[in-house]
């Protein structure tokens, strides 16, 4: 039974407890999901000051941006496919959206030549992969060494910060209540993109297309399309990142997203998105991004070497990883 299907009613005409239990026991969320319960409470237990409402809305807004990425990469993964862009996308966004206020244009234009930047990078890693026929590692590679040297070109390797309006810094810095409103972002964006890909046909070609594509073509799915508006959705997810990323800290680095690919690669493995396609959720990347942003969380608080932290990260997604492909060799046993 996969994760989409629905347990067979009980003789009975209903379900019994016994049938619920063991239909939640058998969804990938709830295994990270209890994960980062333990997690959390392990180092609650070692430091009085995790469980406060201010550390933990910075833990949240610490991995928000990595768990927006991650919403995209994971529609990408369960195509069967990978994007090592998005860091240098969301790096190249924030450092637009800098350029476009240091010019003196109004908010919403930076705003909107920041996403543009994906635009340009899902049109350009989709052709690659749909049109050209490159595979989706050397495809989105070489996209990141583009977006990477295209920094470096503009910038000279200095920094540029620009006077920006306060409305502008609310994206980054605000909050809703108590809430950040990064964070806010996060959740609004999950809540959508998880009706998109269970509720929709479009989530279900996604799928499908992951699962089989050969079988998905012969029932109709155009799957070059599909595979398409993933790598689209991807990079304009991780330019919204690099606008929310700048909107933060108000100053775009020329190492701006470096390495986060692999911390947004981690999030979608952590939360059960098998590499091999057909497998993944929107929920279950943010949880996966919520369980390495604690752990980072907890090497601070706990003191331990912040060099450790990678280790640690590491680790967690070679067990999450080897855990899958225990459990899918169990079912077809």
């Amino acid at each position: 039974m996969t994760e989409t299907q629905v347990a067979p009613a009980s003789p009975a005409g209903h379900r019994g407890p016994a049938v619920r239990w063991s239909s939640l026991l058998k969804v990938r969320e709830l295994n990270v999901l209890t994960a980062l319960i333990l997690v959390g409470a392990l180092i609650s237990l070692a430091t009085p000051y995790f469980l406060t409402t201010d550390n933990l809305m910075g833990v949240f807004r610490s991995f928000s941006l990595t768990a927006i990425m991650s919403i995209g990469m994971v529609m990408v993964i369960v195509t069967g496919g990978i994007d090592l862009s998005v860091g240098s996308v969301m790096g190249l966004a924030s450092l637009i959206t800098a350029l476009g206020f240091d010019s003196g244009l109004p908010m919403p234009l930076c705003i909107v030549g920041g996403l543009l930047v994906g635009v340009v990078f899902g049109t350009f890693n989709g052709a690659l992969i749909t049109v050209i026929g490159l595979q989706p590692f050397i495809a989105t590679l070489g996209s990141l060494s583009i977006g990477r040297g295209l920094m470096y070109i503009i910038t000279h390797g200095v920094p540029v910060t620009p006077d920006v309006p306060g409305a502008f810094t609310v994206l980054g810095q605000g909050y809703i209540g108590f809430v950040p409103v990064p964070v806010v972002i996060m959740l609004v964006m999950m809540t959508g993109f998880s009706i998109l890909m269970r509720k929709t046909r479009f989530g279900r070609h996604v799928y499908a297309t992951g699962g089989n594509e050969y079988a998905a073509r012969l029932s109709g799915v155009k799957t070059r399309r599909v595979k398409f508006l993933v790598y689209m959705l991807s990079s304009v997810i991780a330019s919204l990142a690099g606008v929310v990323s700048f909107s933060r800290y108000v100053s775009a680095e020329p190492a701006s997203g470096f390495g986060a690919e692999l911390d947004v690669i981690a999030a979608a493995a952590i939360g059960g998105a098998s590499l091999a396609g057909g497998v993944g959720s929107v929920e279950g990347a943010i949880i996966g991004a919520a369980l390495t942003g604690i752990i980072a969380n907890g090497v601070v608080l706990m003191n331990i070497n912040t060099y450790a932290q990678q280790s640690i990260t590491g680790a967690v997604i070679i067990i999450a990883v080897s855990l899958d492909m225990l459990r899918n060799r169990r079912k077809g046993a």
